[in-house]
């Protein structure tokens, strides 16, 4: 940063003490803590006081062996031959001059050579050397010196480093990322077209910003990213900055608050600053619901720091000019919680929705990632994102690598479309377990399974035909039959709707045809239907009662703003609403069952190759009900041998799978 006369004059001087140092109150420590240790060492009430002896009383008790731990010290500093005789007498008990009893004696004075010659015969003294003046005066000073170090080091040192970090603990922590180092362009990024060509004029402003302002054109202040995790708001971002060749500027929200008041706001003001002083540049705030909440929602108040923070950006935002050549884009998966002023024009002037890929955005990111990784021939990107609606990019580039993995764990050179095929299952309903099912239960998922892949083939009108049917358990699920959509599914008239509650009836029809009796293994099938057909009285108008939008959309809640929501039906409203619930589940109920009846041999062929099989693919399904038995070859597909591990519990995150096994685990619901 190019050093100028403002920086001069605002840069802090070297060893000056913080304004208002506390000289006074540090002397007033360090004579408090110096009288305690003074008091301390030389209280004389801590120690009994020894009894006072002659030079020949000491003799005579030595002569007759009653003195213990003897010493003799000799002592120059009071003439030749002057010394101090101490030690204990064990009997009888001497008196000090306070009266107490005492066992300890001491002399000082003259002892001559002959008196000295016969305690040191009784072998119950130690000569110990002289104490000289030094030594004596370091044993008294020394304790003092070391309390007067430690409060310099306590006080001083920390003073001052306190005054250091009060300068640079409202600094911005905005994370510089070098343009050399890990560089992205736009050609990293897949599966939002429609978003990259919506920044790709600020990528011209930044490159050559006197094209838009010849013509007067003002580019967005702010970009707001919106759109579910994992779908490449970040890496857009910074591809951004990548083709402008810019300085980018890294922050999280979470980094701008603060249990310190004010410091978050001094944080904006210098992520600013140093914006200005890098300008053209880009400055990414991921997450920033995390500070542009609204201002005063929630229960017992807002946050007041959180919200100055947000008035501090929403200033700053309002101040700076974009010819100045700042740009700020910020990120979030919760465009509803933001503050209202947060998102008006001159502010972030431009919302850029990036959301979840479609199928030839999949295929396209599966290309990106798959740059890295060894694929086999027979692998097919098309199908894979295919078999992987509502799947973001985060996951299709876990999916890649899982499937990498898995590979090399099976010790081949390539990854091949089982592996691929294998990882899929395992990310979205968890690992493969073999040994939770006895030969009844088995039987039992083969029939239920049977059912849906019977409904599924007989209903599906060529978008969405099965892809598979197994009874290997995953996850909490005992087995599934899945379809493989030849496009992505827009939108779902009212016909399509009602097979799909036909199709989740399968299960359990199956199961009461066969035994008699229906297990709960239904329980998500149930669940399932339930759902959509909810959704076709309530939400799409499907039914007698008419176009009428009877739910509220309850996917995003914010606390603050629909604590107080309420309900805008009747009861008799929804008394009808429920028997049109009811009346769609039964007669698709009716229907599931009349045709799982007519192909009951099917049936009984699908659930026995189940059996023995394991797998069946879609093919396998259609030629049995076609020319009553399977011919083409059948593919055993064996998972590898892993570890016992307790599996996941199944994602919802896509409509390809139709059914769970007997379980009680809900399927995830495609309307």
């Amino acid at each position: 940063m190019p050093d100028n006369d403002d920086n001069k004059k605002r840069r802090p001087l070297k060893n000056i003490p913080p304004e208002g140092f506390p000289i006074k109150m540090l002397l007033f420590w360090a004579i408090g803590i110096s009288a305690l240790v003074a008091l301390f060492m030389l209280n004389p009430g801590k120690t009994p006081q020894p009894a006072v002896l002659g030079i020949q009383q000491v003799v005579d008790l030595a002569q007759q062996g009653k003195i213990a731990n003897g010493t003799i010290r000799s002592d120059v500093t009071g003439g030749p031959y002057w010394s101090e005789v101490t030690g204990e007498i064990t009997e009888p008990t001497l008196q000090n001059s306070a009266g107490a009893a005492t066992k300890a004696f001491t002399m000082h004075g003259r002892v001559t050579d002959s008196s000295l010659e016969l305690l040191q015969r009784s072998k119950a003294f130690v000569e110990k050397p002289a104490t000289t003046a030094t030594t004596q005066l370091l044993y008294n000073v020394l304790p003092f010196v070391v309390v007067i170090g430690l409060l310099y080091f306590l006080f001083v040192r920390q003073l001052k480093n306190a005054g250091k970090g009060a300068l640079s603990f409202g600094k911005s922590r905005a994370k510089m990322l070098t343009r050399d180092k890990d560089r992205i362009t736009f050609s990293d990024v897949a599966g939002c077209d429609e978003a990259k060509e919506e920044v790709s004029e600020v990528v011209d402003f930044l490159k050559d910003p006197k094209k838009f302002q010849k013509i007067g054109g003002r580019i967005p202040k702010g970009i707001l990213m919106v759109g579910p995790p994992g779908t490449g708001k970040t890496l857009l971002a910074k591809a951004i900055a990548g083709e402008a060749d810019v300085p980018f500027f890294s922050i999280s929200g979470s980094d701008f608050v603060e249990m310190f008041v004010g410091v978050g706001a001094s944080r904006v003001r210098d992520m600013f600053e140093q914006g200005r002083k890098n300008a053209p540049c880009l400055i990414f705030i991921d997450e920033i619901d995390a500070v542009g909440r609204q201002r005063g929602a929630g229960l017992g108040g807002g946050n007041d720091e959180r919200e100055q923070t947000l008035n501090s950006l929403l200033v700053e935002m309002d101040g700076f000019d974009t010819q100045e050549g700042v740009i700020i884009i910020a990120a979030t998966n919760r465009p509803d919680v933001l503050d209202s002023a947060l998102l008006r024009p001159g502010r972030f002037d431009r919302q850029v929705s990036i959301d979840l890929p479609d199928i030839i955005g999949r295929e396209q990111i599966l290309r990106v990632h798959a740059r890295k990784i060894t694929l086999s021939d027979n692998v097919d990107l098309g199908v894979i994102a295919r078999g992987t609606p509502g799947l973001s990019g985060a996951e299709l580039a876990n999916l890649l690598n899982e499937s990498a993995l898995l590979a090399a764990r099976r010790n081949k050179k390539r990854v091949e479309m089982a592996d691929v095929d294998e990882a899929r299952d395992k990310l979205l309903w968890g690992l493969s377990r073999r040994r939770v099912m006895d030969d009844a239960e088995k039987r039992l998922v083969a029939w239920h399974e049977a059912g849906h892949a019977i409904l599924q083939a007989v209903l599906d009108d060529g978008t969405l035909p099965v892809h598979k049917v197994t009874i290997i358990p995953r996850g909490q699920s005992l087995g599934s039959t899945t379809y493989l959509p030849t496009k992505d599914i827009l939108t779902r008239p009212r016909k399509k709707l009602l097979n799909e509650v036909a199709m989740a009836m399968g299960g359990r029809i199956a199961e009461e045809l066969v035994t008699g009796d229906f297990s709960n293994g239904a329980y998500g099938d149930i669940k399932q239907a339930t759902r959509i057909a909810r959704a076709m009285v309530c939400d799409y108008g499907m039914s007698d009662l008419g176009p009428i939008a009877m739910g509220e959309n309850q996917d995003t809640v914010f606390l603050g703003r629909d604590i107080t929501r309420s309900q805008h039906i009747s009861e008799d409203t929804a008394r009808k609403v429920d028997m049109a619930v009811s009346d769609i589940l039964n007669s698709q109920y009716k229907r599931a069952q009349g045709i799982i009846s007519e192909h009951r041999s099917a049936l009984d062929k699908i659930a026995a190759a189940l059996l023995e099989h394991e797998t069946l693919e879609g093919r396998h399904v259609l030629e049995i009900l076609k020319h009553g038995e399977i011919q083409s070859p059948i593919v055993a597909m064996k998972p590898p041998k892993l570890p016992p591990a307790d599996a996941a519990k199944p994602a919802d995150k896509t409509s390809s799978e139709t059914s769970t096994g007997p379980t009680g685990t809900p399927s995830p619901s495609p309307a």
